[in-house]
């Protein structure tokens, strides 16, 4: 499951066509426990994550994420000032809005709220790339409608639309004047994609050549990132990033 999501989040970061070497400022729609913002670190973006479970975001807590975290539900708008974000992702969370759980539920009017606060918090010309699950075409094109009803242009990729397992939808959203619609991964590359990860020009060395989580290499990138983004962090020592030993 790490993986797929891992190679989701890369997908929907390609999709964002972010520019090369420059980190951004991101958000993150239905973080969960953070699994999505741990790449997008990686990455060397800044990230904020949203989720309405108090239970992912204790559990994205004690995994020490590196992004800023908010309990919220994004049906009831996303709260931040305008003009916030560089660009936003969502793996998997969309389609929760078209469901009703309660009487006063009204999916349309919820997307609609979600959609209309997203478009205000995006800088003009950012990208949205939410990656989603539709239970059938009717409700994709709900999806759709309410996002273009909210100001957004662009459209739904699909990547290996011919195969059961794995296909995936991205919808591709432009906050300023629409632009050219990425293309959907082909039936050709599926086995090169599902060997490697969502490969493309954009792939960075970084990405090629991932740090093994936990290693000293990753502890000490991890304290670098913190220290550029200003927070308090302990000096680096022969004893950064050493294994413990079990204790008794």
């Amino acid at each position: 499951m790490i993986d797929i999501q891992t190679k989701m989040t890369a997908r929907a970061l390609e999709l964002l066509c972010l520019p090369e070497g420059q980190p951004c400022y991101l958000l993150d729609i239905g973080c969960g426990t953070g699994l999505s913002g741990d790449y997008v670190s990686d990455e060397g973006h800044y990230w904020v994550g949203m989720d309405i479970s108090s239970a992912m975001l204790d559990a994205a807590l004690d995994r020490e994420t590196e992004g800023d975290l908010l309990l919220g539900d994004m049906g009831q708008g996303v709260p931040f000032r305008p003009g916030s974000f560089d660009g936003c992702i969502s793996i998997s969370a969309v389609q929760w809005l078209c469901n009703a759980n309660k009487r006063s539920d009204h999916p349309a009017k919820r997307l609609y709220c979600f959609f209309s606060s997203l478009y205000s918090v995006l800088m003009r010309g950012a990208r949205a790339v939410l990656q989603l699950y539709p239970e059938n075409t009717e409700q994709l094109e709900l999806i759709t409608m309410q996002a273009t009803k909210a100001g957004f242009t662009g459209g739904v990729v699909v990547d290996y639309p011919n195969s059961a397992k794995a296909k995936k939808f991205y919808l591709c959203l432009f906050s300023g004047p629409s632009t050219f619609l990425p293309k959907g991964l082909s039936e050709a590359k599926e086995e090169e994609a599902e060997e490697s990860t969502f490969t493309s020009e954009r792939v960075s060395h970084r990405t090629r050549c991932r740090v093994v989580r936990k290693s000293r290499q990753w502890v000490l990138e991890k304290k670098e990132r913190r220290r550029r983004q200003g927070k308090e962090v302990r000096p680096d020592t022969q004893y950064t990033g050493r294994k413990r030993k079990p204790r008794f």
